[in-house]
């Protein structure tokens, strides 16, 4: 038992030592590969299943790369096979690629057979895929004889292709003696055998010559059935028929597919009127985003099939009359396919490795080892090794130990074979960077610095700052396991030189680079909107700001284009000017400044407007030209003279020629060229078959004169095309086809009768003969059964009934896009802090992608948060990363959540299937500001604080942090005090506070990661009443600054108040009393006129009025005149003298009436307003 648990625990260790050790590779450094020793790699094989075209040579390819390049040996049917003693067979140069000379006599049947190549040096042998090499074979058609089919209108029809057996399968389909396809329908379709289905024949169907054709792909041959006959004879009335299914036959039948491959099932049913197709899963649903309905939905597919997708597929035909069904039973198998593939181990002497080899299949696979190609069990002993099932466990290796070892899994539907090498070698660590690099980056952007090193053990990476820095750690840095030290976001003090430090047990090395944060460059004012008349000038500023040691450069455009040549266009150091300015000035100009790190750019609109009219000259437009003749005419060119218009005051700058072409484009005219303004004669060249005549339009700045009358007309002669179609372009629409699209020419450009287009293809690297085809009054044409997504040679040529024109140019076309098939694998997330993860993800294989890679989609949700527990509504978000980029970062994530994400490929037809869902988790953060903070039940010495628990708490909250002080009369802040109250409060009770005090509360939570934001509050203690008097008398208010300003305001109004005393008395004594002022005065003081700025009439009767009603204080918790000689009232009308609900007084003054005169004995001396400050502190 004992034993049992010590080699348990030693197997763990050797497991993690692989983990650990398998993750050095060589790089792919020149200098370090010529001097590493290496075993032998295969780079490059012929596929398992090899069919070749038997007219051609056969070229078997074995290449493989190893230090000291490998020698090359082969076998045949499992026996050596000496290709000196064939002398068709030949062997590349420093290759392992066969060639087979067939082309000079050879016959392909004759080397027929399983091949495998084996690549050896003194480090090991790896070996090459069993590759079996058939000839392709496209036999001809039986000759049969066709019967016609005479059939009745509503009946059902197949017509059955049965095409030659050959290697590959060929390509089916039906069409005319025209070469078109025949239409298809829900009611006529093919199958999936090639046969021509009519769910029910119409008299339309009526033809003899249904054909069938058979394209063999790898001969490029296509091979034709005899056409066939059919005639629908019609009976009246036609008799509607119930669904019956013509293929498959029965009620049940079977069907087996193996995983990953597409799967087809077929229902085709005849009836009338036509059935429609359902399919359904019996006890389950459709796989979505792999289900397919093709053919009018009589064809299932399901691409990419797995296990789960076994099961009984039921297809229901139905119409009006009634229903049928057919259930296929469906069972999926797989050939054996990698869990995990033995990946190649560089070790160093007396370390440890495992090789493992694991891989699933239905039926299970077996797995079987070799060692340099021979079986394990037989090849010679290494006390180093020990196999155990699916792993090869290593201990204590010597250099002796290297090879190359195979691992075989395989089961009745194929096998897998791969190579994987253990290279025992001992080196220092090397630093492949170069020594002193310079980096630059842009403030605020990432900076990438690179540390490309190699060793043996793996070396282990660290980072210093500066020449004595210390060791690089924390959040603001990302270390890649290819040594690059990332900066996420550079900033001023990241510059400096940065040491990359190497070591393994065999050496320690250091590299040091530099790395320089520029400022970005920023234009610091903009061009502006500008609006000009016609014939002025205009100037657009951009002024920039740059990092001094970065060059700039400036660029202007109009419209997204170059500045026109115009020297008109002055470009500044600053600016750009605009002299003259014309009406085609009109647009929107940019200013793009560039320098080697970055770009910025701004634009602005010019509008041009005419200019204001000039009484004396007037300008127009010019009168047309006239009197137009045609001299010196030849087949491709003709001179045309004609005499100017009058130009109106505006000089003619320029005359453009236009022509129609009477013959094919009439009442059509056309621009054929422009002269300047000086000439008045002009050559013009000429095409074949056009019927031409001519105008001229005169030019000024003006604008444009109307057309001149038209020339006496002049037909040219026939030819062949000069040119061929533009644009030429292959693309398919679908995933089996090609289309090949083209701008036809015009009727001009056509050179004589009869334009049509010879269109041909060819698939790209296959060295396939060109297939064409001839259309006419078409600008497009379909290539079907293309494979997927493979590239096409495509050109497209003119002909005419005269001849073709030039030898047309190849351009690249594709055939259609179909959707991804494999998801992104070793999804692998980094989360860096508590709002930023960086995920990474490996590259599907390009041939997987089935179409352009457009690049991969992150889609990630959070599920919850960690702090609450508490889900929610899942919305995902989407991030896209452009090409084959293999990593990305996930910004704006929440702290302390729990998140799942997936990652698709995306190509031209759309998204792949997604990986498995990755889970991981953010750390805890600093929590938000508390929701609120409540100050209550004010006292003379206490208060009471209520709070929320914060919004986010972004982690598990450990405590609340409070701080107060208090505030004095000048706003001075006092001492601060600090308490820290457990997370589970909600309230709390601050008592021994000073009174009527206004305190300075600042509130917040904290985590164990930090304090978050904090909130503030104010609040005062309730006012002692019965120290209020007191209070009043002990201050001094002649040394109070309030005091003096009062009383310098007082003062002055006084002193105004004589002034105008004194004026009115010298106008005339009394103020002028009105009588209706009299009826309505104030019984107080009467308020300022607005007219002359006076003061209203007073009256002396009204000097002891009590106070209005309106001017009263509250009786509930005033202070009353009587109960203190320094009463507020007597301060200025309008002061409420009551106290809010917290105990602080509230008051307001009131400017617009002044202080009444003093009544009975009460005293005249200025009351203290000692309490009025204190509830304004």
């Amino acid at each position: 038992m004992m034993k049992n648990s010590i080699s348990a625990s030693k197997a763990s260790l050797v497991f993690f030592l692989y983990q650990m050790i398998s993750a050095l590779d060589v790089p792919l450094d020149s200098k370090l590969l010529e001097e590493l020793s290496q075993p032998p790699t295969i780079t490059q094989q012929s596929p398992k299943d090899y069919i070749v075209d038997p007219r051609e040579n056969i070229v078997i390819q074995c290449e493989a790369k190893g230090k000291p390049p490998p020698s090359f040996s082969w076998t045949r049917n499992g026996t050596h096979f000496d290709i000196d003693k064939d002398e068709q067979v030949t062997m590349k140069p420093n290759s392992g690629t066969l060639v087979i000379n067939i082309m000079n006599g050879g016959k392909a049947e004759a080397y027929e057979g399983v091949y495998q190549c084996t690549a050896r040096n003194e480090r090991g042998a790896a070996i090459s895929n069993n590759i079996v090499i058939r000839p392709s074979r496209s036999p001809l058609w039986t000759k049969e004889k066709l019967e016609p089919n005479q059939v009745r209108e509503g009946d059902s029809l197949v017509l059955h292709c049965r095409p030659p057996v050959g290697l590959p399968p060929p390509i089916i389909f039906w069409m005319d003696n025209a070469f078109q396809r025949l239409p298809q329908s829900e009611r006529v379709s093919q199958g999936l055998n090639g046969d021509l289905y009519f769910s029910n024949v119409q008299p339309e169907d009526t033809r003899e010559d249904y054909i069938c054709y058979a394209r063999f792909n790898h001969t490029q041959t296509i091979q034709q059935k005899q056409p066939i006959s059919v005639k629908v004879f019609s009976t009246k009335p036609v008799t509607e028929r119930p669904p019956i299914l013509l293929t498959p036959t029965g009620t049940t039948s079977n069907k087996v597919e193996l995983r990953g491959n597409v799967l087809l099932l077929e229902c085709i049913a005849a009836g009338l009127p036509t059935p429609v197709i359902r399919w359904i899963k019996e006890g389950g649903e459709l796989p979505a985003n792999r289900t397919f309905f093709e053919n009018f939905k009589k064809t299932l597919k399901i691409i990419d099939v797995s296990e789960a997708d076994s099961g009984n597929y039921k297809c229901i035909a139905r119409n009006i009359l009634g229903s049928t069904h057919h259930v296929i039973s469906v069972t999926v198998k797989a050939a054996p396919y990698w869990i995990t593939a033995p990946r190649n181990l560089v070790l160093s002497p007396g370390e440890d490795g495992t090789l493992i080899c694991r891989a699933n299949g239905n039926p299970k696979p077996s797995i079987s080892w070799l060692a340099n190609g021979v079986p394990i069990a037989i090849a010679p002993e290494d006390p180093s090794r020990k196999v155990d099932g699916d792993t090869i466990i290593f201990s204590a290796v010597q250099e002796r130990s290297s090879a190359v070892y195979q691992c075989n899994a395989s089961n009745e539907y194929g096998y897998l074979l791969a190579n994987a090498f253990v290279n025992v070698l001992a080196e220092p660590p090397r630093i492949l960077t170069p020594a002193n690099k310079l980096y630059q980056v842009i403030l605020d952007s990432p900076a990438l610095i690179d540390c490309a090193y190699f060793g043996s053990p793996k070396p282990e990476i660290e980072w210093f700052k500066g020449v004595k820095g210390s060791i690089l750690r924390g959040n603001e840095y990302v270390f890649h396991d290819n040594g690059t030290l990332e900066i996420p976001v550079a900033q001023k003090d990241s510059t400096g030189t940065y040491t990359c430090v190497a070591r393994n047990e065999l050496g320690k090395i250091q590299n040091e680079v530099q790395l320089e944060v520029k400022d970005p460059t920023m234009i610091i004012k903009q061009p502006e909107y500008k609006v000009i008349q016609r014939y002025g000038h205009v100037s657009f500023e951009c002024i920039i700001k740059h990092d001094s040691t970065l060059i700039p450069t400036v660029i202007w455009l109009k419209d997204n284009d170059e500045l026109p040549d115009d020297e008109r266009f002055l470009v500044g150091k600053d600016n750009l000017t605009i002299m003259n300015v014309t009406d085609k000035d009109d647009g929107t100009y940019t200013c793009i400044v560039n320098t080697t790190l970055d770009s910025v750019s701004a634009s602005a609109v010019l509008t041009v407007v005419a200019a204001p009219p000039t009484p004396a000259i007037i300008y127009a437009r010019p009168n047309p030209p006239f009197d137009l003749e045609l001299t010196g005419q030849l087949e491709r060119s003709i001179e045309l003279s004609w005499i100017p218009g009058d130009e109106n005051n505006s000089p003619i700058t320029s005359f453009v020629i236009e022509y129609e072409d009477g013959l094919h484009e009439p009442g059509v005219w056309h621009y054929q060229t422009e002269v300047p303004g000086s000439q008045t004669t002009v050559q013009l060249k000429l095409s074949p078959y056009v019927n031409y005549s001519f105008r001229v339009i005169a030019v000024n700045e003006i604008g444009r004169s109307q057309p001149s009358e038209p020339s006496e007309q002049y037909l040219t002669k026939s030819a062949n095309p000069d040119e061929n179609p533009s644009n030429v372009q292959g693309i398919g629409s679908e995933p089996d086809n090609l289309v090949i699209t083209w701008e036809s020419l015009k009727g001009f450009q056509s050179n004589g009768p009869g334009l049509q287009y010879k269109v041909s293809w060819r698939q790209k690297d296959v060295d396939d003969e060109w297939t064409s085809v001839v259309v006419a009054n078409v600008s497009k044409y379909i290539v079907s059964g293309t494979p997927t997504f493979v590239p096409y040679e495509i050109k497209v040529q003119a002909l005419n009934d005269l001849g073709y024109a030039p030898e047309p140019s190849e351009v690249i076309g594709h055939s259609g896009e179909d959707l991804p098939m494999v998801a992104p694998g070793n999804v692998q997330v980094h989360v860096i802090n508590s709002t930023l993860a960086k995920v990474h993800w490996d590259p599907v294989p390009l041939k997987s992608v089935r179409g352009h890679l457009q690049g991969y989609k992150v889609y990630y949700w959070k599920v919850q948060s960690l702090s609450r527990r508490s889900k929610r509504h899942i919305e995902k978000k989407i991030l896209t990363f452009r090409g084959n980029k293999t990593f990305g970062m996930l910004p704006g994530l929440e702290p302390y959540s729990s998140y799942k994400l997936n990652v698709r490929v995306v190509n031209g037809k759309g998204e792949g299937p997604a990986s498995p869902d990755r889970v991981f988790k953010t750390p805890e953060g600093v929590p938000s500001s508390p929701s609120f903070l409540k100050i209550t039940n004010p006292t003379l010495d206490s208060l009471t604080l209520e709070w929320g628990s914060p919004t986010h708490p972004n982690g598990v909250l450990i405590s609340y942090i409070l701080k107060f002080q208090p505030i004095n009369n000048t706003h001075e802040l006092g001492p601060l005090v600090e308490i820290r109250i457990p997370a589970n409060e909600s309230s709390l009770i601050l008592k021994n506070l000073n009174y009527s005090t206004r305190y300075k509360f600042y509130f917040n939570a904290q985590t164990s990661v930090g304090s978050g934001s904090q909130i503030t509050e104010e609040a005062v203690t309730i006012m002692d009443e019965g120290k209020m008097a007191m209070a009043s008398r002990q201050v001094d208010i002649a040394t109070q600054g309030w005091f003096i300003g009062l009383m310098c305001a007082v003062a002055l109004l006084i002193l105004i108040l004589l002034i105008v005393c004194f004026i009115r008395r010298n106008k005339g004594g009394k103020y002028p009393v009105k009588e209706k002022e009299d009826a309505h005065a104030d019984p107080e003081i009467q308020p300022m006129k607005e007219d002359d700025g006076t003061f209203g009439e007073y009256s002396d009767a009204e000097d002891h009025k009590p106070l209005k009603k309106g001017s009263r204080t509250p009786s509930d918790r005033t202070v009353k005149k009587e109960d203190s000689d320094d009463s507020l009232v007597d301060y200025g009308e309008g002061v409420n003298g009551q106290f809010n609900e917290d105990g602080s007084f509230i008051g307001q003054y009131s400017g617009k009436k002044e202080k009444e005169p003093a009544e009975g004995n009460e005293s005249s001396e200025a009351p203290s307003p000692v309490n009025a400050m204190n509830s304004f502190v």
